[in-house]
Parts: structure tokens; sequence; C-alpha cells
């Protein structure tokens, strides 16, 4: 009978045995700690992106607000001047905001700030922006890390522990780009009241006044102390105020009802100022379509001594009037076609005395407020505008 012996593994085997299972847990943390750094410094990388892309949006906002004022024919700088205030404010606002480990994002106001033209093309209803074509109305701003040896806050990214696996930094870039948009609504916001003035002015004389530089210039606007002196400031301004203009009827004088149509002078009086209310724009389901034109208005009293006061509290503040192009019936039972809306400021007023002497100043202006909505529409030189905002 055969009998069976068990054996033992040698020594030697088990020991192999060990060291195999040793150098691959070595190989196991290794990869293991690979990973780890890996995902470790892929999110401090995704971290400071998003970080750079708040910074740049914010940038990218503020150079644009300074644009506003020198956009269209009521501007108050040139697009030199404009330029010039935007890159500053951008530098100085990512200079304010915390970005990857930095207590502030640099930006480089030479290279990392351009402007361009941007256009709405109804053939195509797409927009487009050419850069560093003027007008300007659309800024775009970088924010990078990956400027070598640089110290200025816009080098590469120091890793933490991709360097054991021979990675010490990482690159990044991020742009925003914001621009003027023009106003295609007028809706209801809590607490914000729309400034449209329920007064009309004839197309001829306002197309005169920005295309043809039919007017006078015997008022200044100065926008950094928000006062008016005499004297010229390079915008010409009319007279909304229309003694002899043979395109009103008589018995009125270019006043029309936002809103109910039996308006009083205490309702044209409240909306010259304090702007249409939810109760006005009710009437038109709420919000106003500054596109659907064609717009009949009807006509309302007209401009007297009694809205006198009104008209002076509001010197030099932007607000927004109808334009018309025709008007039928007399008195209260005129209508008014109106074709656009533009942003205007009024400048000078009399009220008082011989008609022949009656008067109320105007000139362009820039309007916006946060009850004008923008919209895909061909953004012109008098156009009403939205505030400011991102388009990517």
């Amino acid at each position: 009978m055969k009998t069976l012996q068990r054996t033992r593994l040698q020594p030697k085997f088990q020991n192999d045995r060990k060291g195999a299972v040793l150098i691959m847990g070595i190989g196991l943390l290794v990869i293991l700690f690979a990973f780890t750094a890996l995902a470790l410094d892929m999110g401090y990388i995704s971290l400071s992106r998003a970080e750079l892309q708040r910074s740049a949006d914010a940038a990218a906002l503020a150079a644009n607000i300074e644009l506003y004022k020198s956009w269209g024919v009521g501007a108050s700088k040139t697009n030199a001047e404009g330029a010039t205030a935007a890159r500053n404010a951008a530098v100085a606002v990512a200079a304010a905001n915390e970005a990857a480990g930095r207590s502030g994002t640099y930006i480089d106001s030479a290279n990392d700030i351009r402007f361009g033209y941007r256009q709405w093309d109804p053939a195509t209803s797409q927009w487009s922006i050419k850069w560093g074509q003027t007008p300007y109305n659309a800024v775009e701003v970088t924010a990078r890390r990956n400027t070598p040896g640089s110290n200025l806050g816009d080098g590469p990214l120091d890793l933490w522990f991709a360097p054991v696996i021979g990675s010490r930094n990482a690159t990044t870039t991020v742009k925003a780009t914001a621009a003027i948009q023009p106003g295609v609504t007028i809706r209801n916001v809590p607490n914000i009241q729309a400034g449209l003035l329920p007064i009309t002015l004839d197309e001829p004389t306002w197309n005169d006044l920005i295309l043809n530089g039919v007017g006078s210039d015997n008022y200044h606007w100065n926008d950094e102390t928000k006062t008016i002196t005499s004297g010229s400031d390079g915008v010409l301004e009319v007279s909304l105020y229309p003694y002899g203009n043979q395109a009103l009827p008589p018995g009125n004088r270019g006043t029309v009802d936002f809103g109910h149509q039996g308006n009083s002078t205490a309702d044209i009086s409240r909306q010259i100022l304090h702007g249409l209310n939810d109760s006005d724009l009710s009437y038109f389901g709420g919000k106003l379509d500054l596109n659907a034109l064609p717009m009949i208005l009807n006509g309302d009293t007209g401009l007297s001594a009694g809205i006198k006061d009104e008209l002076e509290a509001i010197k030099g503040q932007p607000r927004m009037i109808p334009i018309f192009t025709q008007v039928s019936g007399n008195g209260n039972n005129a209508n008014y076609t109106i074709v656009k809306f533009v942003p205007i400021r009024i400048m000078f007023v009399r009220l008082t005395g011989k008609p022949s002497g009656k008067t109320v100043v105007i000139q362009p202006a820039v309007y916006t407020d946060p009850s004008v909505v923008g919209g895909d529409t061909v953004i012109r030189d008098d156009s009403v505008l939205a505030p400011a905002g991102l388009i990517h």
C-alpha cells in the first residue's frame, strides 16, 4: 500500500512570493498616490478656473458699463475715452477679486482686453462682433495663468502633488464677453418704474437732429457733476415744445396717453416724475413691446405750465420719449402713430409767457434701467438700451 506524504513549500519559494506581493503593493501605492495627486490637483485647477472666470466676468461687466458713456449720439465721452475708462475699470475690478490662490486677479490692460462693434443681422438672425471696430459696444476680458516666469499674477498654477510624478505646474485661460444690448421690451420690475415721458416728438425733427446735425448747442451737460450750464457740450439740442410745428393738430402739443385714455394732468405729472407704473403698463398687457411698431397712442391735453415744475425737476435725468410719423384728430381725440422710442434728457424748460417764448429743450442721451429687457434687434445710435450683461 502506498501512503500519501504531505510536502512543505520550501522557505525560498515562500520568500519569493512575499517579495512579489510587496513589490506589487508598492506599485499599487504609487499608482494610488498618482491618482490621488491627479485628483487633488485637477480639483485645484478646476477651482482656479472657476475663480478666474468669476473675475473675468466681473471685469467685463465693469468695462461694459463704462462703454455706455461713449455710445450713441448722446455720448458724453469719445470712443477712445470710453475704452480707457473701460480698461481701468476692468483692471481694478479684477484686482479686487481673489482667484487661484492670489488676493487679486491680474489683467494686462494692453493685451487682455479688447473692444469691438457688435450688431444684429436680420438677414441671418445672428449677432456678429468686429473686434477693433468703432463705435465700441462689446468688450472681451481674458484672465490667464499661463505666462512662464511671470511674477505679476498671470504665471502658471503651482501644483501641490503632481511634482512628485514630474509635473510642476499647469496653465489655464478663461474669457468673458459683455456687450451693450438694445432694449426690446419695458416690463414691470418691483420698485422700478420705466422713465418714459408721455410727450412725443415728430420724426423729421429727430432725424434732422441726429442724422443731419440740425439743432442748437447752447447747453452743457457735465456727466461727472450731473449739472447743466450754459455753453456747448458737442451734443445738439432741439425743442420738445412744438410751437409752429405743422405736424401737430390744433389743441394738442404732443402729449400722449400711456395707460388710460382719460389721463389727467395729474397722471402726466406722475409719469414725468416717476415713470410708468404697473397700472400704466397693464394697458399694454403688463409690458411695452418696443418693437411692436407702428403703435397708435391717444393724444392728451398738451404741454402747459401745469407740468412746468415736473419737467424742471427731472432736468438732466435720462428719459425716453416716443417718436411719431403722423397724427390725426384734434386735442384729446388726436391719435399718434409711434414708430420708435429714443433716449433724451431735458436741458431747459420755459412754459410761461408768450407762446413764441415757450420751449422745452432736449438733447439725445443714453438711457437704460432694469425695466428694459434686451433682445435680438438692430442696435442704433439712438436705441434705448438694456442694462449691462454678459453674452459669453
